[in-house]
């Protein structure tokens, strides 16, 4: 039995590899449009469902896949594409609480399971110029809501009520109750 993580993002084989799993990364290529006639919850748990089906295995790997959003005002924001629509997200998000949402899927053969994972953030008032300097450094642009909580952008978070790992992209605590659903432990 091998794990195979569904995701070329670099914060999740870090938080994997922090765990103490071996794995093998196998990104998942799929439509990542979020269907805008769903809930935020359930839109982000049918993309990370899409990634772990996407992924050609073993009957017996198992696969994990993994989707992050950020919610505010009942609209998803996604990874901005350009510096502007960072501004346009971190200006929304700053001096305010929003939710990050990861759906999260395990696969092993026929047997699959998804959840979200739903963490509230609360953002500081910042400058202008803060997030200017901060949308200059590029860390923005490859990150749900334009920013990562373990990076340059800590220094904006004034509070968190829920899994910080969900933040970065993968809710090691969910994960780890679901593994052990397949007989897997952390």
């Amino acid at each position: 039995m091998n794990i195979i993580l569904a995701s070329a993002s670099p914060r999740r084989r870090e938080l994997l590899t922090q765990m103490g799993v071996s794995f093998t990364v196998q990104a998942a290529d799929v439509d990542e449009t979020m269907d805008k006639s769903l809930p935020p919850e359930q839109a982000v748990a049918r993309i990370s469902a899409r990634k772990a089906s996407a992924i050609a295995c073993a009957p017996d790997d198992v696969v994990i896949a993994a989707d992050t959003i950020v919610c505010i005002d009942g609209q998803m924001l996604g990874k901005p594409q350009t510096p502007e629509q960072a501004m346009d997200m971190l200006g929304r998000l700053q001096g305010r609480a929003h939710t990050v949402m990861t759906g999260l899927t395990v696969r092993c053969g026929a047997q699959v399971l998804t959840e979200t994972a739903c963490t509230r953030v609360t953002f500081r008032p910042c400058t202008e110029q803060e997030l200017l300097r901060y949308i200059a450094t590029g860390e923005p642009m490859d990150k749900a809501g334009a920013y990562g909580i373990q990076g340059r952008a800590a220094a904006f978070i004034a509070g968190i009520e829920g899994d910080y790992y969900n933040v970065v992209g993968l809710p090691l605590c969910r994960l780890g109750q679901m593994l052990g659903a397949f007989g897997l432990q952390l």
